[in-house]
Protein backbone atom coordinates (compact mmCIF):
# COMPACT_ATOMS: atom_id res chain seq x y z
CA UNK A 1 0.00 0.00 0.00
CA UNK A 2 1.16 3.31 -0.84
CA UNK A 3 -0.21 6.65 1.13
CA UNK A 4 -0.12 9.66 -1.00
CA UNK A 5 -1.04 12.91 0.78
CA UNK A 6 -2.33 16.13 -0.92
CA UNK A 7 1.03 17.88 -2.31
CA UNK A 8 -0.27 20.99 -1.08
CA UNK A 9 -0.87 20.00 2.38
CA UNK A 10 2.67 18.47 2.00
CA UNK A 11 4.25 21.63 1.14
CA UNK A 12 2.73 23.72 3.70
CA UNK A 13 3.57 21.55 6.51
CA UNK A 14 6.91 21.02 5.72
CA UNK A 15 7.76 24.87 5.26
CA UNK A 16 5.74 25.91 8.26
CA UNK A 17 7.86 23.82 10.80
CA UNK A 18 10.92 24.30 9.27
CA UNK A 19 9.93 28.36 9.01
CA UNK A 20 8.98 28.05 13.10
CA UNK A 21 13.05 26.68 13.86
CA UNK A 22 14.37 29.16 11.88
CA UNK A 23 11.91 32.21 13.16
CA UNK A 24 12.08 31.09 16.34
CA UNK A 25 15.96 30.74 16.28
CA UNK A 26 16.33 33.93 16.13
CA UNK A 27 14.75 34.94 19.46
CA UNK A 28 15.36 32.56 21.43
CA UNK A 29 19.40 32.62 21.43
CA UNK A 30 19.23 36.22 22.76
CA UNK A 31 17.93 35.03 25.81
CA UNK A 32 20.95 32.29 26.23
CA UNK A 33 23.77 34.68 25.87
CA UNK A 34 24.12 36.14 29.49
CA UNK A 35 24.06 31.94 30.80
CA UNK A 36 26.42 31.43 27.87
CA UNK A 37 28.84 34.24 28.95
CA UNK A 38 28.93 32.81 32.56
CA UNK A 39 29.34 29.32 31.74
CA UNK A 40 32.33 29.74 29.22
CA UNK A 41 33.28 32.77 31.59
CA UNK A 42 34.26 35.34 28.97
CA UNK A 43 32.88 38.94 28.76
CA UNK A 44 29.28 39.50 27.56
CA UNK A 45 30.36 41.61 24.98
CA UNK A 46 32.32 38.28 23.15
CA UNK A 47 28.95 36.71 22.87
CA UNK A 48 28.17 38.67 19.94
CA UNK A 49 30.16 36.78 17.48
CA UNK A 50 27.70 34.10 18.07
CA UNK A 51 24.57 35.74 16.48
CA UNK A 52 27.20 37.46 14.33
CA UNK A 53 28.61 34.16 12.73
CA UNK A 54 25.28 32.94 11.95
CA UNK A 55 24.04 36.21 10.67
CA UNK A 56 26.57 36.80 8.11
CA UNK A 57 26.42 32.83 6.93
CA UNK A 58 22.88 33.69 6.10
CA UNK A 59 24.04 36.58 4.22
CA UNK A 60 26.68 34.16 2.28
CA UNK A 61 24.12 31.37 1.28
CA UNK A 62 20.98 32.94 0.84
CA UNK A 63 21.73 35.02 -2.94
CA UNK A 64 22.46 31.67 -4.27
CA UNK A 65 19.57 29.70 -2.78
CA UNK A 66 17.34 30.12 -5.79
CA UNK A 67 19.30 28.71 -8.69
CA UNK A 68 20.45 25.74 -6.47
CA UNK A 69 16.64 24.99 -6.48
CA UNK A 70 16.36 25.77 -9.74
CA UNK A 71 19.29 23.52 -10.80
CA UNK A 72 19.81 20.45 -8.40
CA UNK A 73 15.81 20.97 -6.98
CA UNK A 74 14.13 22.48 -4.78
CA UNK A 75 13.40 18.65 -2.57
CA UNK A 76 16.87 18.13 -2.58
CA UNK A 77 17.89 21.78 -1.65
CA UNK A 78 15.28 22.00 0.88
CA UNK A 79 15.74 18.85 2.56
CA UNK A 80 19.57 19.26 2.96
CA UNK A 81 19.02 22.70 4.19
CA UNK A 82 16.77 21.69 7.00
CA UNK A 83 18.99 18.66 7.83
CA UNK A 84 22.44 20.91 8.10
CA UNK A 85 20.29 23.92 10.33
CA UNK A 86 18.95 20.31 12.55
CA UNK A 87 21.89 19.04 13.45
CA UNK A 88 24.29 22.21 13.43
CA UNK A 89 21.68 23.28 16.39
CA UNK A 90 22.44 20.06 18.32
CA UNK A 91 26.02 20.69 17.86
CA UNK A 92 26.02 24.23 19.08
CA UNK A 93 23.94 22.82 21.94
CA UNK A 94 27.65 20.04 22.76
CA UNK A 95 29.78 23.29 22.22
CA UNK A 96 32.04 23.48 25.18
CA UNK A 97 33.41 26.73 24.10
CA UNK A 98 32.91 29.98 22.37
CA UNK A 99 34.94 29.08 18.85
CA UNK A 100 33.30 25.93 18.42
CA UNK A 101 30.22 27.05 19.17
CA UNK A 102 30.59 30.12 16.54
CA UNK A 103 31.65 27.70 13.88
CA UNK A 104 28.85 25.41 15.05
CA UNK A 105 26.62 28.57 14.32
CA UNK A 106 28.04 29.57 10.99
CA UNK A 107 27.21 26.04 10.05
CA UNK A 108 23.44 26.83 11.09
CA UNK A 109 23.67 29.94 9.60
CA UNK A 110 24.20 28.44 6.23
CA UNK A 111 21.06 26.35 6.03
CA UNK A 112 19.06 28.88 7.55
CA UNK A 113 19.95 31.35 4.36
CA UNK A 114 18.68 27.97 2.31
CA UNK A 115 15.80 27.73 4.16
CA UNK A 116 13.62 30.41 3.71
CA UNK A 117 13.79 31.29 -0.20
CA UNK A 118 13.43 27.47 -1.31
CA UNK A 119 10.21 26.83 0.84
CA UNK A 120 8.45 29.67 -0.37
CA UNK A 121 9.83 29.34 -3.97
CA UNK A 122 7.91 25.61 -3.44
CA UNK A 123 4.72 27.23 -2.07
CA UNK A 124 4.18 29.70 -4.69
CA UNK A 125 4.77 27.57 -7.25
CA UNK A 126 2.37 25.21 -5.93
CA UNK A 127 -0.19 27.40 -5.41
CA UNK A 128 -2.24 29.28 -7.97
CA UNK A 129 -2.11 33.11 -7.64
CA UNK A 130 -5.95 33.10 -7.03
CA UNK A 131 -5.21 30.66 -3.83
CA UNK A 132 -1.69 32.30 -2.61
CA UNK A 133 -3.85 34.73 0.14
CA UNK A 134 -4.19 31.21 1.64
CA UNK A 135 -0.93 30.19 1.51
CA UNK A 136 0.10 33.66 3.30
CA UNK A 137 -2.24 33.23 5.96
CA UNK A 138 -0.46 29.96 6.61
CA UNK A 139 2.51 31.66 6.69
CA UNK A 140 1.57 33.94 9.46
CA UNK A 141 1.92 30.98 12.18
CA UNK A 142 5.44 30.62 12.11
CA UNK A 143 6.44 34.29 11.52
CA UNK A 144 4.24 35.54 14.55
CA UNK A 145 4.03 32.81 17.00
CA UNK A 146 7.97 31.68 16.76
CA UNK A 147 9.79 34.72 17.08
CA UNK A 148 7.31 35.74 20.21
CA UNK A 149 7.53 32.33 21.84
CA UNK A 150 11.68 32.48 21.92
CA UNK A 151 12.14 34.97 24.92
CA UNK A 152 9.45 33.14 26.79
CA UNK A 153 10.61 29.49 25.89
CA UNK A 154 14.11 30.75 26.40
CA UNK A 155 13.75 32.41 29.70
CA UNK A 156 12.17 28.96 30.78
CA UNK A 157 15.17 26.65 29.29
CA UNK A 158 17.84 29.07 31.36
CA UNK A 159 16.54 29.38 34.44
CA UNK A 160 14.95 25.50 34.64
CA UNK A 161 17.00 23.39 32.46
CA UNK A 162 20.47 25.01 30.66
CA UNK A 163 21.35 27.39 27.90
CA UNK A 164 21.90 24.54 25.61
CA UNK A 165 18.08 23.64 25.16
CA UNK A 166 17.41 26.63 23.07
CA UNK A 167 19.44 24.67 20.62
CA UNK A 168 18.24 21.58 21.58
CA UNK A 169 14.92 21.85 20.63
CA UNK A 170 15.71 22.01 17.21
CA UNK A 171 16.13 18.40 17.26
CA UNK A 172 12.50 16.94 17.54
CA UNK A 173 10.85 19.69 15.20
CA UNK A 174 14.03 19.05 12.46
CA UNK A 175 13.41 15.24 12.38
CA UNK A 176 9.94 15.28 12.10
CA UNK A 177 10.27 17.85 9.00
CA UNK A 178 12.56 15.84 7.26
CA UNK A 179 10.95 12.26 7.53
CA UNK A 180 7.37 14.10 6.78
CA UNK A 181 9.59 16.05 3.54
CA UNK A 182 11.43 13.04 2.70
CA UNK A 183 8.86 10.48 2.17
CA UNK A 184 5.90 13.37 0.71
CA UNK A 185 7.46 15.69 -0.91
CA UNK A 186 7.71 15.91 -4.86
CA UNK A 187 10.77 17.24 -6.82
CA UNK A 188 10.91 20.50 -9.09
CA UNK A 189 13.66 20.99 -11.13
CA UNK A 190 13.66 23.98 -13.42
CA UNK A 191 15.50 22.63 -16.85
CA UNK A 192 16.34 26.50 -17.89
CA UNK A 193 18.43 26.54 -14.90
CA UNK A 194 21.23 27.40 -16.47
CA UNK A 195 25.39 27.08 -15.11
CA UNK A 196 26.42 28.99 -12.14
CA UNK A 197 26.17 32.64 -12.03
CA UNK A 198 29.88 32.98 -10.86
CA UNK A 199 31.19 36.51 -11.14
CA UNK A 200 27.25 37.06 -9.07
CA UNK A 201 28.60 34.11 -6.57
CA UNK A 202 32.00 35.71 -6.14
CA UNK A 203 30.97 39.38 -5.16
CA UNK A 204 27.63 38.94 -3.38
CA UNK A 205 29.18 36.11 -0.90
CA UNK A 206 32.11 38.65 0.53
CA UNK A 207 29.82 41.37 -0.56
CA UNK A 208 27.16 41.02 1.69
CA UNK A 209 28.94 39.14 3.87
CA UNK A 210 31.28 42.45 4.83
CA UNK A 211 28.83 44.73 4.74
CA UNK A 212 26.16 42.56 7.06
CA UNK A 213 29.06 42.47 9.36
CA UNK A 214 29.84 46.01 9.38
CA UNK A 215 26.00 46.78 10.00
CA UNK A 216 25.46 44.70 13.02
CA UNK A 217 28.94 45.44 14.89
CA UNK A 218 28.89 49.09 13.83
CA UNK A 219 27.12 50.76 16.67
CA UNK A 220 29.21 48.15 19.25
CA UNK A 221 32.54 48.51 17.70
CA UNK A 222 31.84 52.20 16.90
CA UNK A 223 31.33 53.45 13.03
CA UNK A 224 34.70 55.22 12.82
CA UNK A 225 36.40 52.21 13.22
CA UNK A 226 38.66 50.74 10.88
CA UNK A 227 37.86 47.02 10.85
CA UNK A 228 34.00 48.76 10.56
CA UNK A 229 35.24 51.26 7.68
CA UNK A 230 37.22 48.80 5.74
CA UNK A 231 34.58 46.04 5.27
CA UNK A 232 31.76 48.43 5.16
CA UNK A 233 32.87 50.34 2.10
CA UNK A 234 34.43 47.38 0.50
CA UNK A 235 31.60 45.40 0.95
CA UNK A 236 29.13 48.35 -0.39
CA UNK A 237 31.62 48.34 -3.51
CA UNK A 238 31.33 44.95 -4.25
CA UNK A 239 27.45 44.90 -3.65
CA UNK A 240 27.29 47.94 -6.33
CA UNK A 241 29.24 46.08 -8.63
CA UNK A 242 27.05 42.93 -8.06
CA UNK A 243 24.30 44.86 -9.17
CA UNK A 244 25.38 45.64 -12.98
CA UNK A 245 27.45 42.71 -13.45
CA UNK A 246 23.45 40.79 -12.32
CA UNK A 247 21.97 43.54 -14.67
CA UNK A 248 24.07 41.75 -18.04
CA UNK A 249 24.16 38.62 -17.15
CA UNK A 250 21.33 35.93 -19.16
CA UNK A 251 20.93 33.98 -15.86
CA UNK A 252 21.71 36.25 -12.80
CA UNK A 253 21.84 34.87 -9.17
CA UNK A 254 19.77 37.55 -8.20
CA UNK A 255 17.76 38.40 -10.98
CA UNK A 256 17.32 42.48 -10.71
CA UNK A 257 15.73 42.80 -13.81
CA UNK A 258 12.39 41.15 -11.81
CA UNK A 259 12.18 44.41 -10.40
CA UNK A 260 10.81 46.20 -13.35
CA UNK A 261 7.50 44.74 -12.82
CA UNK A 262 5.87 47.35 -11.12
CA UNK A 263 3.86 45.46 -8.96
CA UNK A 264 6.77 43.33 -7.67
CA UNK A 265 8.68 45.89 -6.78
CA UNK A 266 6.03 48.49 -5.18
CA UNK A 267 5.24 45.23 -2.47
CA UNK A 268 9.07 44.99 -2.30
CA UNK A 269 9.51 48.19 -0.89
CA UNK A 270 6.53 48.03 1.53
CA UNK A 271 7.93 44.78 2.61
CA UNK A 272 11.56 46.47 3.15
CA UNK A 273 10.06 49.44 5.21
CA UNK A 274 7.66 47.10 7.14
CA UNK A 275 10.24 44.72 7.96
CA UNK A 276 12.93 47.24 9.13
CA UNK A 277 9.90 48.81 11.45
CA UNK A 278 9.00 45.69 12.62
CA UNK A 279 12.16 44.60 13.53
CA UNK A 280 13.60 48.02 15.30
CA UNK A 281 10.82 47.77 17.43
CA UNK A 282 11.34 44.36 18.76
CA UNK A 283 15.03 45.09 19.41
CA UNK A 284 14.48 48.33 21.03
CA UNK A 285 11.85 47.60 23.16
CA UNK A 286 12.76 44.94 25.03
CA UNK A 287 16.27 46.75 25.99
CA UNK A 288 13.62 49.68 27.36
CA UNK A 289 11.88 47.73 29.22
CA UNK A 290 14.79 45.88 30.80
CA UNK A 291 17.14 48.64 31.40
CA UNK A 292 14.84 51.04 32.35
CA UNK A 293 12.25 49.24 34.21
CA UNK A 294 14.27 46.77 35.20
CA UNK A 295 11.94 43.86 34.09
CA UNK A 296 13.49 40.43 32.98
CA UNK A 297 13.41 39.12 29.63
CA UNK A 298 10.88 36.84 30.01
CA UNK A 299 8.43 39.28 31.54
CA UNK A 300 9.09 41.53 28.19
CA UNK A 301 8.76 38.43 26.17
CA UNK A 302 5.17 38.00 28.15
CA UNK A 303 4.48 41.56 26.77
CA UNK A 304 5.52 41.29 23.31
CA UNK A 305 3.53 37.98 22.96
CA UNK A 306 -0.23 39.61 22.58
CA UNK A 307 1.48 41.23 18.94
CA UNK A 308 1.72 37.27 17.56
CA UNK A 309 -1.95 36.49 18.77
CA UNK A 310 -2.90 39.86 16.60
CA UNK A 311 -0.99 38.67 13.77
CA UNK A 312 -2.83 35.95 14.05
CA UNK A 313 -6.49 37.14 14.31
CA UNK A 314 -5.51 39.62 11.20
CA UNK A 315 -4.45 36.25 8.96
CA UNK A 316 -8.07 35.30 9.60
CA UNK A 317 -9.29 38.27 8.90
CA UNK A 318 -8.04 38.83 6.00
CA UNK A 319 -10.14 37.14 3.24
CA UNK A 320 -12.95 39.51 4.63
CA UNK A 321 -10.81 42.39 4.70
CA UNK A 322 -9.58 41.97 1.34
CA UNK A 323 -13.23 41.75 -0.69
CA UNK A 324 -14.31 44.86 1.38
CA UNK A 325 -11.64 47.17 1.34
CA UNK A 326 -9.12 46.56 -1.75
CA UNK A 327 -6.03 45.56 -1.25
CA UNK A 328 -4.33 49.07 -1.55
CA UNK A 329 -7.32 50.17 1.15
CA UNK A 330 -5.80 46.87 3.41
CA UNK A 331 -1.91 48.04 3.21
CA UNK A 332 -2.76 51.54 3.79
CA UNK A 333 -5.13 51.58 6.87
CA UNK A 334 -2.53 48.65 8.28
CA UNK A 335 0.46 50.01 7.59
CA UNK A 336 -1.35 53.64 9.53
CA UNK A 337 -2.82 51.76 12.18
CA UNK A 338 0.41 50.28 13.12
CA UNK A 339 2.56 53.92 12.83
CA UNK A 340 -0.13 55.46 15.45
CA UNK A 341 0.27 52.17 17.88
CA UNK A 342 4.00 52.89 17.83
CA UNK A 343 3.68 56.60 18.41
CA UNK A 344 1.16 55.70 21.60
CA UNK A 345 4.06 53.03 22.20
CA UNK A 346 6.77 55.62 22.37
CA UNK A 347 4.99 57.47 25.46
CA UNK A 348 4.91 54.66 27.93
CA UNK A 349 6.84 54.68 31.50
CA UNK A 350 7.79 52.69 34.24
CA UNK A 351 3.89 53.44 35.35
CA UNK A 352 2.10 52.81 32.36
CA UNK A 353 -0.47 49.24 33.04
CA UNK A 354 0.67 46.27 32.33
CA UNK A 355 -2.73 45.26 30.17
CA UNK A 356 -2.55 48.76 28.28
CA UNK A 357 1.44 47.57 26.99
CA UNK A 358 0.00 44.26 26.03
CA UNK A 359 -2.97 45.61 23.87
CA UNK A 360 -1.14 47.96 22.23
CA UNK A 361 1.67 45.13 20.90
CA UNK A 362 -1.97 42.91 20.53
CA UNK A 363 -2.79 46.32 17.80
CA UNK A 364 0.78 45.74 16.20
CA UNK A 365 0.23 42.20 15.51
CA UNK A 366 -3.64 43.81 13.65
CA UNK A 367 -2.80 46.09 12.27
CA UNK A 368 0.46 45.18 10.50
CA UNK A 369 -0.41 41.42 10.12
CA UNK A 370 -3.32 42.78 7.60
CA UNK A 371 -0.67 44.79 5.89
CA UNK A 372 2.12 41.89 6.00
CA UNK A 373 -0.05 39.03 4.40
CA UNK A 374 -1.86 41.47 1.98
CA UNK A 375 1.90 42.34 0.68
CA UNK A 376 2.60 38.38 0.54
CA UNK A 377 -0.07 37.80 -1.44
CA UNK A 378 0.48 40.22 -4.28
CA UNK A 379 4.20 40.45 -4.09
CA UNK A 380 4.57 37.19 -6.57
CA UNK A 381 1.22 37.70 -8.73
CA UNK A 382 2.84 38.20 -11.75
CA UNK A 383 6.24 36.04 -11.30
CA UNK A 384 6.32 32.39 -13.49
CA UNK A 385 7.01 29.51 -12.20
CA UNK A 386 10.20 29.44 -14.03
CA UNK A 387 11.11 32.37 -12.18
CA UNK A 388 9.98 32.11 -8.89
CA UNK A 389 13.08 30.46 -7.32
CA UNK A 390 15.17 33.93 -7.93
CA UNK A 391 11.54 35.78 -6.89
CA UNK A 392 12.16 34.08 -3.43
CA UNK A 393 16.01 35.24 -3.13
CA UNK A 394 15.77 38.44 -4.06
CA UNK A 395 12.62 39.12 -1.68
CA UNK A 396 14.48 37.63 0.93
CA UNK A 397 17.97 39.00 0.61
CA UNK A 398 16.04 42.50 0.64
CA UNK A 399 14.09 41.74 3.79
CA UNK A 400 17.57 40.26 5.26
CA UNK A 401 18.98 43.45 4.98
CA UNK A 402 16.28 45.37 6.19
CA UNK A 403 16.17 43.41 9.47
CA UNK A 404 20.07 44.62 9.94
CA UNK A 405 19.04 48.34 8.67
CA UNK A 406 16.22 48.40 11.30
CA UNK A 407 18.56 47.10 14.03
CA UNK A 408 21.36 49.42 12.69
CA UNK A 409 20.01 53.19 12.32
CA UNK A 410 17.68 52.31 15.64
CA UNK A 411 20.85 51.36 17.52
CA UNK A 412 22.47 54.67 16.17
CA UNK A 413 19.93 57.02 16.89
CA UNK A 414 19.46 55.36 20.31
CA UNK A 415 23.47 55.92 21.00
CA UNK A 416 23.27 59.46 19.60
CA UNK A 417 21.35 60.65 22.63
CA UNK A 418 24.09 59.63 25.18
CA UNK A 419 23.93 57.84 28.14
CA UNK A 420 22.68 57.83 31.73
CA UNK A 421 24.26 56.05 34.67
CA UNK A 422 21.29 53.77 35.85
CA UNK A 423 21.53 50.69 38.01
CA UNK A 424 23.06 50.00 41.20
CA UNK A 425 26.41 48.59 39.26
CA UNK A 426 27.03 52.20 37.53
CA UNK A 427 27.09 50.79 34.10
CA UNK A 428 25.87 53.67 31.50
CA UNK A 429 22.50 53.10 29.59
CA UNK A 430 20.67 55.55 27.65
CA UNK A 431 17.55 57.52 29.11
CA UNK A 432 14.15 56.48 29.10
CA UNK A 433 13.84 59.85 26.79
CA UNK A 434 16.38 58.58 24.71
CA UNK A 435 14.68 55.10 24.22
CA UNK A 436 11.05 56.65 23.38
CA UNK A 437 12.77 58.76 20.92
CA UNK A 438 14.18 56.39 18.93
CA UNK A 439 11.05 53.84 18.98
CA UNK A 440 9.79 56.55 16.95
CA UNK A 441 12.38 56.00 14.27
CA UNK A 442 10.14 52.49 13.84
CA UNK A 443 7.23 54.32 12.80
CA UNK A 444 9.30 56.69 10.25
CA UNK A 445 10.24 53.34 8.43
CA UNK A 446 6.13 52.82 7.99
CA UNK A 447 5.72 56.41 7.26
CA UNK A 448 7.72 55.19 4.56
CA UNK A 449 6.43 51.96 3.42
CA UNK A 450 3.01 53.75 3.79
CA UNK A 451 3.94 56.65 1.23
CA UNK A 452 4.78 54.00 -1.21
CA UNK A 453 1.39 51.66 -0.43
CA UNK A 454 -0.78 54.73 -0.94
CA UNK A 455 0.58 54.96 -4.77
CA UNK A 456 0.09 51.49 -5.72
CA UNK A 457 -2.18 51.53 -8.84
CA UNK A 458 -5.48 50.02 -8.19
CA UNK A 459 -5.02 48.53 -12.22
CA UNK A 460 -2.23 46.56 -10.94
CA UNK A 461 -4.21 44.30 -8.28
CA UNK A 462 -7.90 44.86 -9.80
CA UNK A 463 -7.53 41.46 -10.87
CA UNK A 464 -5.69 39.86 -8.01
CA UNK A 465 -8.85 38.19 -6.18
CA UNK A 466 -8.36 35.37 -3.44
CA UNK A 467 -10.11 31.67 -4.82
CA UNK A 468 -12.77 30.64 -2.36
CA UNK A 469 -14.22 28.19 -3.63
CA UNK A 470 -15.39 25.46 -1.62
CA UNK A 471 -13.41 22.89 -3.73
CA UNK A 472 -10.18 24.71 -3.25
CA UNK A 473 -10.92 25.82 0.48
CA UNK A 474 -10.80 21.96 1.07
CA UNK A 475 -7.11 21.79 -0.41
CA UNK A 476 -5.97 22.32 2.37
CA UNK A 477 -7.15 20.05 4.32
CA UNK A 478 -5.74 16.79 5.57
CA UNK A 479 -6.83 14.84 2.53
CA UNK A 480 -4.79 11.32 2.82
CA UNK A 481 -5.97 8.76 -0.75
CA UNK A 482 -4.88 5.42 0.26
CA UNK A 483 -4.03 3.02 -2.94
CA UNK A 484 -2.29 -0.16 -3.72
Amino acid sequence: MRIQLNPKLVVSIVYVTAMFMAAMDGTIVNVALPAISNEFQIPPTATSGINVGYLVSIAVFLPMAGWLGDRFGTKRIFLIALSLFTFASVLCGFADNLQTLNVFRVLQGAGGGLLTPVGMAMLFRIFSPEERLKVSRSLVFPIAIAPALGPIIGGVFVEQLSWRWVFYINLPLGIVALLFGFLFLIEHKEPEAGPIDLPGFLLSAPGFSMLMYALIQGSSQGWSSPVILGTGICGLIMVCILVLVELRVEKPMLDLRLLSDRLFRTMSIISLFAVAGLVGILFIFPLMYQNTINASALESGLIIFPEALGLMLASRLMPWSYKKLGGRQVISIGLLGTIVVFVLLSMVGPETNLWFLRSLFFNIGFFLGHAVVAVQFLTFNNITPASMGRATTLFNVQNRIASALGVVLLASLLGAFGTGTTGANGIEQPLLAAYQFTLLGSAAFLLVGLFFALGIRNADIAAVVPKQSPAQNSEMGAIVKVSE
